[in-house]
Order: C-alpha cells, then structure tokens, then sequence
C-alpha cells in the first residue's frame, strides 16, 4: 500500500501496551536457531507449530527480498547491474556486537554474488579473523568505499549513526542517482528522499 512502517509503528505506539518491535534481518544465535529446536519437540509431541516456522521462513528469505528489491531499484536507475558497485555497512547480526554467528548479511552477501556482484563490506567492531575464517571475506574501510551506486545500512552501529548526509553523498558516483537502502530506518528519511532512491523494510 506504499505505508511507511515507521509511521505505522510510531502510530501504533500511541497504544499504552505496545511493544515495538522493528523490521530487520533476525539472525543470530538465539533467535535465529532456537524457534528450530522447539518446533523439532513439539512436532515429536503431535504439534505442528505453523506460526513460528511461517516466521522463520519470512526471516530466513530476507537476505534474497532485499537484494530482488535492490536490483530492481539498480535496473530502474539505469545502472548496469554486473559492474555495480554496492557497499554493505555492518555484518553483526545485531547492533554494538562483534558477534557474526548466524549473521543474516551475510544471506544479502551471497545474493549479490549471484547476480555477479561482489559487495564491499564495512564493519568496524566485526571479528574480521572470523570473518575470513568463516566466510572467506574480507572487509573495507569506510574511508576506502567511493563511486559506489548502492548502500545498504544493514547494522545500525554507533559509528555508522554517526554518518551525516554528506558523509553518504562523498561515497557514490557524483551525477548518478544514488541508491539507500536503510534496512531498519537509521537515518532521517525526509533528508535523503529527494535526491535519493531511498528503500527500507
């Protein structure tokens, strides 16, 4: 319907009881593995638990909806999708973590690879041995990510929050428009809409 989540979650929040729960990729080594156990025992007792696997299926196919999104997002701005140049901020699996077990970015990383992309990576507290241990990939600086067509603000951090309208202007190709996919909406939309082709959950 084009509603913005945010606006519906900050409506929402009028509501005294409210939780407010926001979208993004669910990984981790909780969250992302645990509703699998208890869904194993309970499918042992006779209970087929529908709601929380229909969950983890949404969660574990968020990786691939938000690149299909991105590719046609690069395919409307002209933009030859093979040679694009796309950075990723964050690899956690969530916020002020060193944590990668289970990172659901990495779900985003694999899909850009299918489509012949090779993303740039930007984490500044990620365990960067395991990374390349466990993934084979190795990050970027922030200083070092220019002429780029695409980013994707996949972990809110500290460092990144710190990044002003500017600071995200300096990283793309000048004359080009420029692509932000705000995966949890970090950044003020109203900044950025104008100039930018600006997409989040």
């Amino acid at each position: 319907m084009g509603i913005d989540t945010l606006d519906v979650l900050k409506a929402a929040g009028t509501k005294w009881n409210f939780l407010n729960f926001k979208p993004g990729l669910v990984g981790g080594h909780c969250i992302g593995v645990d509703p699998y156990y208890l869904t194993y025992k309970a499918a042992e007792l006779g209970y087929h638990s529908q709601v929380i696997l229909s969950g983890r299926r949404i969660n574990d196919g968020m990786g691939k909806f938000v690149i299909e999104n991105l590719i046609k997002k690069l395919i409307s701005a002209d933009k030859h999708v093979k040679s694009a140049k796309v950075a990723i901020l964050g690899f956690t699996f969530k916020e002020a973590c060193p944590d990668i077990r289970n990172t659901k970015v990495i779900d985003m990383v694999n899909e850009l690879q299918e489509y012949g992309i090779k993303p740039y990576i930007v984490d500044p507290i990620a365990d960067k041995k395991e990374a390349m241990h466990q993934y084979g990939l190795e990050f970027s600086d922030i200083c070092d990510i220019t002429e780029l067509d695409a980013i994707i603000i996949a972990v809110n951090h500290e460092k990144f929050k710190k990044l002003t309208k500017q600071h995200f202007d300096g990283m793309y190709k000048s004359n080009f428009k420029k692509i932000l996919f705000d995966i949890k909406g970090s950044v003020d939309k109203s900044e950025f809409e104008e100039e930018y082709i600006y997409w989040r959950l």
